[in-house]
């Protein structure tokens, strides 16, 4: 049986790593689906234990704040975002730096995937109108977002699946990462404005399309008040998946009319990816391999030593570009009591490091991806014009960021 799940697990991982297989079209949805429904085949998990791995929480999360944000975009949320930036930032060197803000801070309250799938057509068209190159602000979107995303529990889907296996509350975990977050995004932002800051014009911004910048869509106030009550449940320790869909809700009633249009941007194949991609590693974790691997590894990642917090940075970083961060927090997550230390900070640092290291390369996130294809009919944003600036602000990031959230951590208790 355990040569069995290994091949299906394979068979899901290539699936899921290279999107498509010359033999096997289908993606990383059908990819985990397929693997799901293998595994119960093969007896790995019988249907009942399949629908108990599903952790409900991280998918009903996921609903609702894709549906907030549908919602946002629909009343011109994004737009007027554009719109603020144009007004606040006056040059184009300004604007680079708030994009990478307005990204960053974005992907912080609702999911980054969702922030880079509405604010890169927008910040696409506000450049081909101020005349600017895409390739800077293309790079800010995408790694400011999965910067921000790091700082709480709804940024990310690993960092919710972190909320949902820890118990961590959601204002415990953005006081324990927020530093870390804020430096990391400043070096981020510091290394866009020296390596392009320099080759963009002075000149004051020139919107030769007064359009692309200007914000429309009803009650604006409503947009508001739900993100700030969102904020304040949130805050409040109140259930997260829940509390985004009574969000989604108030848009729903206040609009008077059936949900189709926020419906039908929900990304129904995420969801469905998250669902295989849960019974898959219960099915691998059922074998005992998983465990035999991490007694091997821990030694060498325990938290209470330097040495094993380097390691357990630099093999967390590997492993989220390799197996991908949402199976690595999957397969992680259970094992991290084992590393000594703070429980708080194993799972904080789980969360940064995992997110951190999605900005590598350009598939090291589904965030980057989203951009890439949003402005692929522009720009091309290529594997390694992105490995270029990825590279060197993970490292960046990682390097400041990891001993200031160990520091913290411990400093706060």
């Amino acid at each position: 049986m355990t040569g069995i799940v290994l091949a299906i697990f394979a068979l899901t991982y290539a699936l899921i790593v290279t999107r498509r297989l010359r033999w096997l079209p289908i993606g990383r949805s059908a990819g985990a689906l397929l693997g799901a429904v293998l595994m119960v085949a093969a007896g790995a998990l019988t249907p009942a234990e399949s629908y108990a791995a599903v952790d409900h929480d991280t998918l009903v999360l996921l609903l609702g704040m894709m549906l907030v944000t549908a919602y946002l975009d629909r009343g011109g949320f994004f737009r007027e975002a554009t719109a603020l930036l144009v007004r606040g930032c006056r040059t184009p060197r300004g604007l680079l730096l708030g994009v990478s803000v307005a990204s960053g801070a974005l992907s912080a309250l609702l999911v980054n995937d969702a922030v880079c799938l509405f604010l890169t057509p927008l910040v696409v068209r506000l450049c081909l109108s101020c005349r600017l190159p895409l390739g800077p602000f293309l790079l800010a979107v995408a790694t400011s977002a999965n910067l921000g995303s790091a700082a709480t529990l709804v940024g990310n889907p690993q960092t919710m699946l972190i909320g949902s296996l820890s118990g961590i509350g959601f204002a415990r975990y953005a006081w324990l990462s927020l530093p870390a977050v804020l430096v990391g995004w400043t070096v981020n932002a510091a290394l866009l404005w020296a390596l392009f800051g320099r080759r963009l014009p002075p000149e004051p911004l020139a919107l030769t399309d007064p359009e692309a910048a200007r914000a429309e869509g009803p009650a604006p106030w409503l947009s508001v008040a739900v993100l700030v009550g969102l904020g304040a449940a949130f805050l409040g320790g109140l259930h997260l998946g829940y509390v985004a869909l009574g969000a989604a809700l108030v848009f729903m009633i206040a609009d008077r009319d059936e949900p189709t249009a926020a419906f039908a941007k929900v990304d129904w194949q995420l969801l469905v990816f998250f669902s295989g991609l849960f019974v898959v590693v219960a099915a691998l974790q059922r074998t005992g391999l998983v465990a035999q691997a991490w007694e091997a590894l821990a030694p060498h990642m325990r938290l209470d030593r330097t040495a094993g917090v380097l390691g357990f940075t630099a093999g967390m970083t590997v492993g989220a570009n390799t197996v991908s961060n949402v199976p690595l927090v999957l397969l992680v997550g259970p094992q991290l009591g084992e590393l000594g230390g703070e429980r708080e900070l194993a799972w904080v640092l789980l969360g940064y490091v995992t997110t951190v290291a999605g900005n590598l390369t350009l598939i090291g996130s589904v965030a980057n991806l989203i951009v890439a294809e949003r402005a692929r009919e522009h720009y091309t944003l290529g594997f390694w014009e992105y490995l270029r600036f990825g590279a060197v602000s993970t490292v960046a990031c990682l390097a400041l960021g990891v001993p200031l959230l160990v520091l913290w951590s411990r400093a706060v208790g």
